[in-house]
């Protein structure tokens, strides 16, 4: 098996991490697979936000989160590095783009034995009253609004791939 689809078969969302920071080449790779993701007529409209996962703007999205966030864990899961990936608000085709970029970092931190999570749980809070704060914080560039954001680190915990049933969800014309 080729190594992309080993990545692809293993990768599962970490919901634990150790406290060990990522190198510089580990978030290097995972950014510049971010980075080689395409985008819709190479438009190339996604920035890239890399925090610490103790900065303040993230406890504070927490707590903005309110009766979403869980009482016993944050929704990033104490991972050392959050990714928070904008994008043009009004490209038609942003939202996929961010998408293709979060996949592709996902498994290039998978075929690097890094956990990782992919959290879309914060769009309200990032696209609710404190919008511009959070943009402003994020050092968004202007016209950009929050698409996606991923959490990476160690893994603390392990958890098997999901299964599925091919026979119920392709079909085949």
């Amino acid at each position: 098996m080729s190594e992309v689809l080993k990545a692809i078969a293993e990768r599962c969302s970490t919901r634990g991490y150790t406290a060990e920071k990522l190198t510089a080449e580990e978030l290097d790779a995972i950014l510049t697979a971010g980075l080689q993701a395409p985008t819709a007529t190479n438009r190339q409209e996604l920035h890239f936000t890399v925090l610490d996962g103790q900065d303040p703007i993230l406890f504070d999205i927490q707590e903005v989160m309110g009766a979403r966030a869980r009482p016993t864990m944050n929704f990033w899961y104490d991972a050392p590095t959050v990714v928070i990936i904008s994008g043009e608000k009004d490209f038609r085709w942003t939202a996929v783009d961010a998408g293709i970029a979060v996949g592709n970092m996902a498994l290039a931190a998978e075929a690097m034995g890094l956990g990782n999570v992919i959290l879309g749980c914060l769009k309200a809070a990032m696209d609710g009253e404190n919008r511009e704060r959070y943009a402003a914080a994020l050092r968004f560039p202007e016209g950009y609004t929050f698409q996606i954001a991923i959490a990476v680190g160690h893994k603390a915990t392990e958890k098997e791939p999901h299964t599925f049933d091919a026979s119920k969800l392709v079909t085949v014309l």
